[in-house]
């Protein structure tokens, strides 16, 4: 097997014109043999490695049925449309064999047929008669859902507006299903999860495999081995999936959809309920906005939110009974209707009962900007841990996995069992049934990287910087920042912890830098990540300042990015929610929050900030943490280990001299 699947990944390296590299071969040669003998694994990849190729031609060498997971788009595309593409014909060769991929994703992600051409109108639909601007964006997607041979996938769709994809799609509940609709042998959604099922590597996003494993639901196609890429994620992405939401808005919209199609006292004291409460949820609001104090985590359901969620959950448990009863209906667009309202009644039923009660295992919070209502799982690691380790060979990867050079938080975290201890459950003795995969049967490897870190980059630590503090970066810390892209002539990708670092930063070095010829791109909130990222690429002279979604996933390889520089060690903020619960709970139970949750948190993060640099084995360039925590804190040695083994000084006028050696040097090769 080893040696098929290594004359195979020649093959592969071959198609793609790239080179063997002794980690991706290590990283393959694991891969394999966790397939064969199906045990876990969990695998570092540092940059350049190569680690997509590394998975995917042992698992088509081996014909297993393949699952992989991204958290990204980007790496969903890069693997359906750049390499397996690339790489199918060489395997097909080598192996003699027909080869097939796919990727599926989530029901809402594909346009709905039926609601598309539907007479009737929902409050969905309702939305676009009122504003009369979205009519073209309107005209715009039915004029591309009637070209022959679409996939009906909103990426490859026009780009309209969210309100327009909404009044024409529906989610997984309130789908009506192939059978029983219409348009069912037309349906895109059922098209795309048909061709996936027959495939030997469907490509989807952590979003709907946690769905599937937290709701114990079939959502995917059956597999026999599943790997996540962007592992470093799946805790984050998995809790959010699972996260419970109940806003004024999403109750409104069922209540109307019900009042519609069940006219009557049940739809009417649910329209009433869901007035009653949009009230109490704004007066909330306006407290908690009047008293910060009150903002963040809530112990307990709020006295005057309970009275009005209790009426919601009653009223909008009569209107699922009713449509349950309502068996008689037989044309195709009113069975459609009733499953999109009893979907969406149902959502909004299921939430208000969790909140109604909540365990000890969760963490209930208010957003007063969105005024929101969250509930949220302390941890997801025994549902992981039950419902997707014992099932299947998990493979998990990605470039940053260790936390000062261990695996054991992010195995943890994902629900694997290291040292034999299961944090949650320490006396608990966990039994097998013939087929299962025990969760501690987990091998874990870094084949690093084939770039030279120390040769190719150096890491700035100035020490001279104060602390940083909650009202953003310090005065001392943007004069740095501003010398350091000054000598850099540009070519900087800034990372910010916050908004207010963002727009701190922003304000302060237009005022500076006015008299250089440095665009400044400044990322704001809803930005396309994808467009800023491309002006910043083609424009080396620019600048990009951004927050926490550029600090991962973001590959500009040459001039345009040669110094990384982040304001501050990313750890949780005090107020945020989930992660804050978590620390006081590992505090509670005797350790260190801090350590146990907030270091790990930061360490992940600040890896894959300082990972933006070098991106090819011709970049050069610094990475600048201008926070002096890092070199003063005892803490700081576990940061540092988790990063990548660049040459480090607090000398910033040997940094500065380097960049500007740098620039000059691109300048004269006109770049």
């Amino acid at each position: 097997m080893i040696e098929k699947m290594r004359k195979a990944l020649d093959a592969a390296v071959e198609a793609i014109g790239g080179e063997p590299r002794e980690g991706q071969i290590e990283m393959a040669e694991a891969v394999a043999n966790a397939l064969s003998d199906r045990h876990h694994l969990l695998v570092q990849a540092g940059t350049g490695t190569g680690k997509s190729l590394a998975y995917l031609v042992p698992a088509l060498v081996h014909g297993k049925k393949v699952l992989v997971a991204t958290a990204t788009l980007a790496l969903q595309r890069q693997l359906v449309e750049r390499d397996l593409p690339k790489i199918k014909g060489a395997l097909e060769k080598e192996l003699g064999r027909k080869l097939t991929f796919a990727v599926y994703k989530g029901v809402g992600n594909y346009l709905c047929l039926q609601k598309m051409n539907s007479a009737d109108t929902d409050p969905d639909g309702e939305v676009l008669l009122e504003i009369g601007t979205l009519e073209k964006d309107a005209k715009r997607l039915r004029a591309w859902a009637e070209k022959p041979g679409i996939s009906g996938d909103r990426d490859d769709a026009p780009d309209v507006d969210r309100r327009v994809w909404y009044a024409n799609s529906v989610s997984g509940r309130e789908c009506i299903g192939k059978d029983d609709c219409a348009y069912g042998s037309q349906c895109f959604a059922v098209n795309a999860k048909a061709k996936a099922q027959t495939a030997d590597v469907v490509v989807t996003n952590h979003t709907l495999l946690a769905i599937e494993i937290v709701d114990s639901h079939a959502i995917l196609p059956e597999r026999d081995a599943v790997i996540l890429d962007e592992a470093h994620e799946f805790m984050d992405r998995t809790t959010q999936a699972v996260t419970e939401e109940l806003t004024a808005p999403r109750v409104e919209r069922a209540a109307k959809m019900a009042k519609k199609h069940l006219p009557g006292k049940a739809s009417d004291a649910f329209a009433k309920a869901a007035d009653d409460f949009a009230k109490a949820l704004t007066d909330f609001a306006a407290d908690v906005r009047n008293d910060p104090t009150k903002a963040g985590r809530i112990p307990e359901l709020p006295a005057q939110l309970e009275a009005p969620i209790r009426k919601i959950k009653e009223s909008s448990a009569a209107v699922v009974a009713l449509i349950n009863a309502d068996s008689d209906v037989i044309n195709p667009d009113s069975m459609a209707e009733r499953a999109r309202v009893k979907g969406a009644t149902n959502e909004v039923l299921q939430t208000a009962t969790k909140m109604l009660k909540p365990s000890g295992h969760q963490v209930m919070w208010f957003d007063p900007t969105y005024s929101t209502l969250y509930l949220a799982p302390l941890s997801v690691s025994q549902v992981l841990r039950a419902n997707l380790l014992t099932d299947t060979p998990v493979i998990a990867t990605s470039a940053t996995l260790t936390v000062g050079k261990s695996f054991d938080a992010i195995a943890k975290s994902i629900g694997f069992v290291v040292n034999g201890s299961n944090d949650e459950d320490e006396d608990s003795e966990d039994e097998f049934e013939e087929g299962e995969i025990d969760p501690a049967n987990v091998q874990m490897l870094d084949v690093g990287s084939p770039f030279d870190f120390a040769k190719q980059g150096a890491l700035y630590l100035p020490k001279h910087i104060p602390e940083p503090g909650r009202d953003g970066p310090s005065k001392e810390a943007l004069t740095e920042l501003a010398e350091l892209i000054d000598a850099a002539g540009g070519r900087t990708l800034a990372l910010f912890s916050s908004w207010r670092g963002v727009e701190m930063a922003d304000e302060y070095l237009r005022k500076v830098l006015a008299e250089l010829e440095i665009p400044i791109i400044t990322q704001k909130r809803g930005d396309s990540v994808g467009t800023l990222v491309e002006r910043f690429a083609k424009d080396p002279k620019s600048i990009l300042l951004g927050t926490i979604s550029l600090w991962q996933g973001i590959d500009v390889p040459g001039p345009s990015c040669t110094l990384v520089a982040i304001d501050r060690i990313p750890f949780p903020r005090p107020d945020e929610p989930v992660m804050s619960a978590r620390a006081a709970e590992a505090d509670a139970a005797g350790g260190s929050g801090f350590m146990q949750v907030s270091l790990p948190r930061a360490a992940l993060l600040l890896a894959q900030g300082t990972g933006r640099l070098i991106r090819s084995i011709d970049d050069r360039g610094v990475v600048a943490i201008l926070d002096s925590r890092i070199v003063t804190k005892r803490y700081g040695s576990v940061l540092l280990n988790s990063m990548p083994p660049f040459w480090r000084t607090s000398d910033g006028e040997v940094i500065r001299e380097s960049l500007k050696r740098l620039n000059k040097d691109y300048l004269e090769a006109g770049q």
